[in-house]
Formats: structure tokens, C-alpha cells, sequence
């Protein structure tokens, strides 16, 4: 059982309502493998800067995440600047990308025989490198973007056909397959090949559908939001840990993996950065898993 996250690694500077952080621990493989650290041991794959602080690293490490796949490269770590009007979309100020413009993963062995792979949102042709160094047996999953969907169309289409898991948001669906339904746009994408779709709907919940299977789960209630970056990928990041406990994908499994994903993105919107995920304990994450299934039930 262990979970392989393959993603960018980052320092945030992030405005919303609520307040403000300079230079926050981001980037989809740190919000993904904290998050799934609480459901199985959990490996990560990501190039940093010289400037990433070992307080960082410390705290994965703390939460048992293996840094064997990370790559030290002399220069700056990459770095987003983005400001939130509204909870459901950020605006981006700037992009630098840093070391992660040349990244180049590569899998260290014991990385190769994982039982989950998580993908997240970088360019998919280094998506389709990372499927390529990756064992038969583990239940795979990309994330994307709009801006891989808008630019690299075909290459996404090929990661999607070599997993059995697809995570978008509203937005992504419709931009990939041009329809104006998210279920119509969910079921082009099954015809794919892939063997589910999560359909990620921020405040609305969420959406797991299969060929012949349809899901609908309710986002957790949160008084307080202070800040939505990371909360998809901390809801993979759960989903697919979760799974790494699973055989067959059955619609069980599926189930509960949304249901943990939805839990760890509420959490994760509570706090800035990573801290409303770094603090929790399984007990508590059970139990809040427990009162989302009775309200969905």
C-alpha cells in the first residue's frame, strides 16, 4: 500500500479576504502527499530550488511522505503569485517557473511498484513520462488544467487514455470535450477509455461518475474559508491514498475515497497554505467522514 504523487513543488505568495502569505509551502505534490499521508505511506516526486525551506522538508518527513523522488537543483524553487476576488477562482499575479521549467521525473525504483499513482496538474507529456516508468497493477490518475486543455490538447487525451482515473473541475470538462453538461462532457471522456471521471464542483460538491455509476457528494460545510489554493489537490490526495487500501475500483471504494477527499479539502480551505491539513489526526478525519456519509445517505 503506498501512494506515489508526481507534481510541482512550491512557494506561494496568496491574497484572498481573509488575509495574506508570502513565499507558503504550494504546489500540487505538497498539498497531495500531505493529504494522503494520513491514509498510507506516501512518496513523492518533485524538483526544488536551493531556497526551499528545510522547514518544509521537515514537515513532510514528519508526516512519513519518502523524499527519495525529489531532485535538489541549484537556483530558485518555482513560485505562483495569485490573488482570490472570489473563493472559486484565483487570479494569477505571476509565474516563475525556476528549476521546474527543466523537471524531467524520474521515478526511483522503489517508487515503480506503487498501488496508487497521482498525477498532478503539470505538463502532460511529463504526465505520460512518469506512466511509463510505472509497474502494471497500480490504480492511476491524472489531474490537468485549462491551460494544459487549451494548449496541449492532444497530449492530454493521451495521458486520459492510459488512466483509470480522471480528476477535473467544472470549467475543465466542458473545455476538453466542448460540451455545455458536465455529464455529457464526463461520458465523452469515459469513452476514452478511462474508468472514472471525478468531477470537482468547489462549493458544490463534487461528482464521480463510471460508465454504468453516478455519485454525488456534498461539499463539507466550513464557516470560515481563508483560502481555496490546494483544495483539489488535497482532495486527489486523499481520494488516491485512500484507494491504495482498495483492490477493484468498485463503487464502494469510490465512495469513500470522494468522501476522505471532500474532508481533506475542507479542511484545507480553512487555513492558508497547508497549515488546515498539517495538524489533524485519522480519528478526527474519520469522524468528519462519518457525518458527511449520513448527510449524503
Amino acid at each position: 500500500m503506498s501512494l506515489v504523487v508526481v507534481g510541482s513543488i512550491g512557494l506561494d505568495t496568496i491574497s484572498t479576504p481573509a488575509g495574506a502569505v508570502v513565499d507558503a509551502l504550494g504546489g500540487s505534490a505538497i498539498y497531495g502527499a500531505l493529504s494522503g499521508s494520513y491514509f498510507c505511506p506516501v512518496k513523492i516526486v518533485g524538483v526544488l530550488g536551493t531556497d526551499f525551506p528545510v522547514s518544509g522538508l521537515e514537515l513532510l518527513q514528519k508526516h512519513g511522505v519518502n523524499l527519495d523522488g525529489l531532485d535538489f537543483k541549484e537556483g530558485k524553487t518555482f513560485r505562483w503569485s495569485g490573488k482570490y476576488n472570489n473563493w472559486n477562482k484565483a487570479e494569477t499575479l505571476n509565474t516563475e517557473l525556476n528549476v521546474f521549467a527543466d523537471f524531467a521525473p524520474i521515478l526511483p525504483e522503489s517508487y515503480k511498484s506503487c498501488k496508487s499513482l497521482l498525477l498532478g496538474n503539470i505538463h502532460p507529456e511529463l504526465q505520460l513520462q512518469v506512466l511509463n516508468q510505472i509497474e502494471s497493477g497500480a490504480h492511476l490518475a491524472c489531474d490537468t488544467m485549462n491551460y494544459w486543455i487549451n494548449r496541449c490538447p492532444e497530449e492530454v487525451a493521451k495521458v486520459i487514455q492510459r488512466v483509470d482515473i480522471v480528476f477535473m473541475n467544472e470549467d475543465e470538462v466542458r473545455d476538453f470535450t466542448g460540451r455545455a453538461d458536465i455529464f455529457s462532457a464526463a461520458r465523452d471522456i469515459l469513452s476514452m477509455g478511462t474508468k472514472w471521471v471525478i468531477v470537482k464542483r468547489g462549493e458544490y460538491g463534487s461528482v464521480a461518475l463510471s460508465i454504468d455509476e453516478m455519485y454525488f457528494t456534498p461539499a463539507y460545510p466550513v464557516e470560515k474559508v481563508k483560502d481555496p489554493t490546494g483544495a483539489g489537490d488535497c482532495f486527489a490526495g486523499a481520494f488516491m491514498a485512500y484507494l491504495s487500501n482498495c483492490g477493484e475500483l468498485n463503487r464502494a471504494c469510490i465512495k469513500n475515497a470522494v468522501l476522505y477527499g471532500t474532508i481533506l479539502a475542507a479542511m484545507n480551505v480553512q487555513d492558508f497554505s497547508v497549515n488546515g491539513i498539517i495538524e489533524k489526526n485519522k480519528a478526527s478525519i474519520d469522524a468528519d467522514k462519518e457525518l458527511l456519509t449520513r448527510w449524503t445517505n
